[in-house]
């Protein structure tokens, strides 16, 4: 959640950050209202308290009608000190209410606009010319016995699929590459639960009452994560983390589930869309002061792997009215998808500064020895979706897919071929 601090000393930094996301900036005013009438409300069960303190020790000192004149008014004061109470619980849980509503105070840096507002950093790799026309990945995936979306939606319904053959060994291959980088460059390697509470999801900072996406359980009232961001940002919870020890960086690897509630008759063909997938995604825990660097860090490790796979994409800072709640500032890396003639995300990253640590209070102890929220971060290292841009690119004429030389030891083949029916 946001810095109080922040709202009450700068309201104008949230009111261009809400404006930046197209959100209500009206907000900032109520937020306002509602910590003011808190603070007063606070203000007013202290000073009754105390004079409820200072009452009884005058009380034990009295006699006579004395002492039943001050017992009455301590009688009057311990129904004002409880209403008091009252009133500043109630008014903390609406503040606290409202402000969990508020996303991410946006970078400054972010492109202001909507989905479409985006900049282009840089392009990186040529598109493969074909001198035939190009098939796209289901199609290539068929073929090569990789793919079956026919039995998936049988067993499961649409948008469900199996991975057989070269294609489950092609994205085990993968996501054991973007582990082996990951572990190379000083993260520790976890496989999470996909199944969290809901405060872990809160804490993420997904509003689970009103998010269409994600698959609830309500009989054990625990929510199927759709990144491991989840139960990793969940990890440290409540904790203290040493500040001589960070960044605390984590890759875990999971399947994810998303329901695709807001996509219907999107990307119908093949794997682009789905309801469950496999991910590898990095998460760094960091101090607020290192955040911009650590996130061109992850940026780099993931364009790392995009480079052993050797797909053409090109790197997107987002607009500031496309980004999620948690984040502020995002960049995407989106490969080249040839059927298509476009780009599309097969990476984010994103700053998500000290907003997921409020929520979910994971602290550091500063040379001051105060405790403050760290900072973290997120970014996809692979993913199910990077196999269709793998075989769009690297396909040829006879429907085989060369494999980039950097799988080859771990998919165990050099070339996948059509297999003969």
């Amino acid at each position: 959640m946001i810095d109080l601090r922040t709202l009450r000393e700068d309201p104008d930094r949230l009111r261009a950050s809400q404006r930046a996301r197209g959100e209500d900036d009206s907000i900032v005013d109520s937020l306002l209202e509602l910590d003011a009438s808190h603070r007063s409300a606070l203000s007013s069960f202290e000073s009754l308290r105390a004079e409820q303190k200072s009452m009884g020790k005058s009380v034990s000192r009295s006699s006579g009608a004395e002492k039943d004149a001050l017992l009455s008014r301590a009688k009057e004061l311990a129904a004002q000190v409880k209403a008091a109470e009252a009133e500043a619980e109630a008014l903390a849980g609406r503040l606290d209410a409202a402000v969990a509503a508020v996303p991410n105070l946006v970078d400054e840096a972010a492109p202001h606009g909507g989905e479409d507002d985006y900049v282009v950093l840089e392009e990186v790799g040529a598109k493969p010319s074909f001198d035939f026309e190009p098939r796209d990945h289901l199609d290539l995936g068929e073929r090569l016995g990789a793919i079956d979306t026919e039995r998936g939606a049988k067993v499961s319904g649409a948008r469900f699929f199996f991975l057989t053959g070269v294609g489950a060994r092609l994205q085990l291959a993968m996501l054991n590459l973007a582990m082996q980088q990951a572990v190379e460059a000083g993260f520790v390697p976890m496989i999470p639960p996909v199944l969290v509470k809901p405060d872990a999801m809160r804490g993420t900072g997904f509003q689970v009452e009103h998010d269409k996406e994600i698959y609830h359980l309500p009989e054990d009232d625990l929510y199927l994560v759709g990144t491991s961001e989840v139960p990793l940002a969940a990890y440290h919870a409540d904790e203290i983390l040493d500040t001589t020890a960070l960044p605390l960086r984590y890759a875990g690897w999971s399947s994810c589930f998303r329901r695709e509630a807001g996509s219907y008759g999107k990307d119908t063909r093949g794997i682009i869309r789905v309801h469950q997938f496999d991910k590898v995604e990095m998460f760094s825990f960091c101090r607020p002061e290192d955040a911009a660097e650590e996130h061109r860090r992850l940026l780099a490790w993931e364009q790392a792997m995009l480079a052993k796979v050797e797909l053409p994409y090109r790197v997107i800072d987002v607009a500031a009215g496309d980004l999620g709640t948690s984040a502020a500032r995002k960049f995407d890396c989106e490969a080249w998808i040839p059927s298509q003639g476009r780009y599309r995300e097969v990476t984010s990253t994103s700053n998500c500064t000290e907003f997921q640590a409020r929520r979910l209070s994971v602290r550091h102890r500063g040379e001051d020895g105060k405790t403050r929220p760290v900072a973290t971060l997120n970014g996809t290292l692979a993913t199910t979706r990077w196999i269709v841009a793998i075989l769009e690119n690297h396909q040829r004429a006879d429907g085989s897919v060369v494999v980039p030389a950097a799988l080859r030891p771990y998919v165990g083949l050099d070339v996948l071929e059509p297999v003969k029916k």
